[in-house]
């Protein structure tokens, strides 16, 4: 026979539930301070200001381009050329964009860290295509950038840029003002966006 064990005591049953009471406490706690550094919500206002931190000292185009950050912006390709004009002289990275993209949704981190540690030298731009200004407006709240998109929901931008076809999309401009490449599709690391800025955007 199995020897019978002897019954939990109070003390016993206290003790447990003393520490299933600490575990849930920790494990609440953990979860607030995980929502609290979210992309989303709060955090935009925090980003914000690391941005604004990382971008300092930027030169003047490229600081009257970041003072716009997080914005829609409307004008269609008029006012996208205009403001490639306008950034002559630095090297530009267009990524264009759908909230209802999920490869966009991907890319998007990538994009918020590479343009924030390489914003001083390159100029970046988004193009919203194919899309609804609110959808828009949502996902720039989850995902907020420090440099403003045109939007674009008849893509005529897309093809000014050379990527009508298919989500994201990613264009780079020289000094000159020159299209030097297009690349459709996603990327599949940020170290793979990083090495094309780095050969295409001088």
């Amino acid at each position: 026979m199995r020897p019978r064990r002897a019954p939990r005591t109070k003390t016993c049953r206290s003790a447990c539930l003393r520490r299933v009471c600490l575990l849930t406490a920790a494990a609440t706690l953990a979860v607030s301070v995980t929502a609290c550094g979210s992309p989303g919500g709060g955090a935009e206002g925090s980003r914000a200001s690391d941005y604004r931190q990382a971008l300092a000292g930027a030169p003047p185009p490229l600081a009257s381009l970041y003072r716009q950050a997080n914005r829609l912006l409307p004008g269609g390709l008029n006012a996208f050329d205009a403001r490639l004009k306008g950034l002559r002289g630095h090297p530009v990275v267009v990524n264009k964009w759908a909230s209802w993209c999920g490869p966009c949704r991907e890319e998007f981190p990538w994009f918020q860290d590479l343009s924030a540690r390489l914003g001083k030298r390159v100029a970046f731009l988004g193009v919203n295509s194919n899309d609804s200004s609110a959808a828009a407006k949502t996902f720039l709240g989850e995902f907020p950038v420090p440099y403003p998109s045109y939007s674009d929901p008849g893509q005529e931008i897309a093809r000014s840029i050379h990527a009508a076809v298919g989500f994201p999309g990613t264009a780079y401009y020289d000094r000159e003002g020159r299209l030097r490449y297009t690349r459709q599709g996603q990327y599949p690391s940020e170290a793979a966006l990083a090495a094309d800025i780095r050969r295409y955007a001088r």
